[in-house]
């Protein structure tokens, strides 16, 4: 769940702000996956056992899913209503 209390999210997002506008809009998706592959491994630097790992795989899941729902589907729903559907069933 990204919705952290505002205090919280305070100190992060001027760095993830920073390290947004580094992003290369070239190759914009390795360099996506590079920052979140480095961030999930410093985590597990930090303590590696099965609890961070599955504490890691839940949240980029659960990112996933969010991201999904918040952006992707709404998105489609909007080419849907523009384009027409392509389902019959």
């Amino acid at each position: 769940m990204p919705y952290i209390k505002p205090a919280d999210r305070k100190p992060l997002d001027p760095l993830i702000d920073q390290l947004a506008a580094l992003l290369p809009e070239k190759d914009f998706a390795g360099s996506l996956n590079y920052v979140i592959t480095r961030l999930c491994d410093a985590m597990l630097r930090r303590r590696k056992n099965y609890g961070r790992i599955n504490e890691v795989v839940g949240a980029l899941e659960c990112a996933r899913l969010e991201f999904y729902r918040r952006v992707a589907a709404p998105y489609e729903d909007a080419k849907i209503a523009e384009n027409g559907d392509a389902y019959e069933s």
